[in-house]
């Protein structure tokens, strides 16, 4: 039997190591599935991936492993572009991912996170980052799917303490609740608002995705070119970021206008 860490880098995941140490569980392997956005461009922000070589170093040293990093043998790219053929979209392009998808997250998530660790998961116990105040997600534990933090009691507050006073707080965590993958739909507007203004070329990406995909960005039926739009609209002076009263009525008829 193996026991093994399945890391994400966010705060609950990198602070399993330290509940694990505290309950003195036994730890053989640490795996990483390492989502990428094309062939050559990763899901996270450069400042993310500086971070994980960075943990990966400090995770050497002192407990003795090395983060082994997997990969699903297909992008997100390609993933987005795939032709459907099952369900009720047959011969469509799958588009942006459907992001509820049970509790493995999204549709991307599954195909591209999920699928790389289940070679690992015959004979072997896999410990997951789910915090002690995460009710819902602990209903999905077993005997070989336990959560370290669960078994100390650890909630996401207290994750994110260990992390901070370890050196393992994720950069992403400065303006964001959550880590994730750039292009991920369920973003805030704070961070599509960061992630256009940091990175444009990323945001092309993004855009060039949305025009060829056939499901909307968001569930509230506004593709990301809206977004744009109104990002634009900010950069003129035309909207204010922290506007409360913002209405996407507004973006509409600037569309128009520019018609």
């Amino acid at each position: 039997m193996q026991y093994i860490l399945s890391l994400s880098y966010g705060k609950d995941s990198l602070a399993c190591l330290g509940a694990i140490e505290r309950l003195r569980w036994p730890l053989d392997r640490i795996i990483h599935a390492e989502v990428w956005a094309t062939d050559t461009i990763l899901a996270d922000l450069p400042p993310m991936v500086e971070f994980k070589a960075q943990a990966d170093e400090i995770i050497r040293k002192r407990w003795g492993l090395t983060v082994e990093h997997v990969r699903a043998n297909q992008t997100a790219e390609e993933q987005i572009y795939h032709i459907r053929t099952r369900g009720h979209r047959i011969g469509e392009r799958m588009g942006w991912p459907m992001v509820a998808f049970a509790n493995h997250g999204c549709e991307l998530q599954k195909a591209l996170k999920v699928r790389p660790m289940q070679k690992f998961q015959g004979n072997a116990v896999t410990y997951l980052g789910i915090a002690a105040d995460e009710i819902s997600r602990l209903e999905g534990l077993s005997d070989t799917r336990k959560s370290p933090l669960a078994a100390a009691g650890w909630t996401e507050s207290m994750c994110r303490k260990w992390c901070e006073e370890n050196g393992l707080l994720a950069p992403i965590y400065e303006k964001a609740a959550r880590s994730g993958c750039w292009f991920c739909p369920s973003q805030t507007i704070m961070q599509l608002r960061n992630l256009r203004h940091d990175h444009p070329e990323l945001w092309t990406f993004m855009l060039r995705w949305d025009a060829d995909s056939p499901v909307c960005f968001k569930a509230h039926g506004h593709p990301l070119r809206d977004y744009d739009c109104r990002f634009q609209m900010e950069d003129k002076g035309l909207l204010l970021p922290g506007d409360k009263g913002f209405r996407w009525s507004k973006v509409d008829i600037q569309k128009e206008d520019s018609l």
